[in-house]
């Protein structure tokens, strides 16, 4: 079953202007069996296409859906605001899809404790944002209670992690602005701001990645490990950025689909079985 669904945060609240509307998340939900009973609560991943906080990558959002679809897992690809509009307005977006899916926990058959973010590139840095900042003042201020809109894990792809050294310029402009000050530059600079509340993560990256450089990922992950914060992390030697599945449909170039790269896929829906088995 697909279907969309408005997403629409308090903006106001927290002193930003997003869409008079809102936005939707595109929703693929599985369906229930009598003769499958070990499937009528499946997890859900909210999903969080790349594109720069420019557009939205298609290459990173229906094709990714589907596979996990076929893994027992439902989607929700949200169609966040991009530029321009900056920030607060996409990851209070992501943090109500979170809140909503869990509200919608026992009509839509999701396991309530099973809801993760997802997202590549700067789509990355989006679920970054909420998977590391969720506890932040902002959030409270503007969701109140209860605190529904942590997710459970952050599946991380080739993200945008950095508005420093490392940063991928183009994120930074469309989601800071020209003038974003050093205070903001810093603040979104999630390596900065992990600690022992930040929620586990699953990453991968490409070392060959000249777009999003790789120190992005190696960053974070020094974080995570100063804060004990569980991670697994996945380097491919070679491999441009965007990738995708990796496969020849979805790579930013069909010749350089790689099934060396394309084992990400099950990588990651191994790891979201080992966190549904504890």
């Amino acid at each position: 079953m697909q279907f969309e669904f408005p997403i629409q945060p308090d903006y106001a609240a927290a002193g930003a202007k997003g869409p008079a509307n809102g936005v939707t998340m595109t929703c693929y939900m599985l369906s229930t069996y009598k003769e499958m009973p070990w499937l009528q609560e499946m997890p859900m991943v909210i999903l969080c296409p790349g594109g720069g906080y420019q557009f939205r990558s298609a290459r990173e959002a229906e094709p990714v859906a589907t596979q996990l679809m076929a893994a027992g897992i439902h989607v929700g690809v949200l169609n966040y605001s991009v530029d321009p509009y900056r920030y607060p307005v996409a990851a209070l977006e992501v943090a109500q899809a979170v809140r909503e899916v869990r509200r919608h926990a026992a009509e839509w058959h999701v396991i309530p404790d099973q809801v993760y973010v997802m997202g590549f590139s700067a789509g990355g840095h989006l679920a970054c944002t909420l998977g590391t900042l969720w506890n932040d003042p902002l959030f409270h201020k503007v969701m109140g209670e209860p605190v529904d809109w942590r997710p459970d894990a952050q599946l991380l792809c080739y993200p945008v992690i950095t508005m420093g050294a490392f940063a991928h310029a183009g994120s930074r402009t469309c989601l800071l602005g020209e003038d974003a000050s050093t205070e903001m530059i810093d603040a979104l600079s999630l390596e900065n701001r992990v600690t022992g509340d930040t929620v586990p993560a699953f990453l991968w990256h490409t070392q060959e990645d000249d777009s999003v450089p790789v120190e992005n990922t190696l960053q974070y992950v020094c974080a995570l490990r100063k804060n004990a914060v569980p991670f697994e992390l996945h380097i491919f030697e070679k491999g441009p950025h965007g990738m995708s599945l990796a496969n020849r449909l979805t790579a930013n170039k069909p010749e350089k689909a790689s099934p060396d790269i394309a084992c990400w896929m099950d990588m990651m829906i191994r790891y979201i079985e080992r966190r549904m088995s504890k």
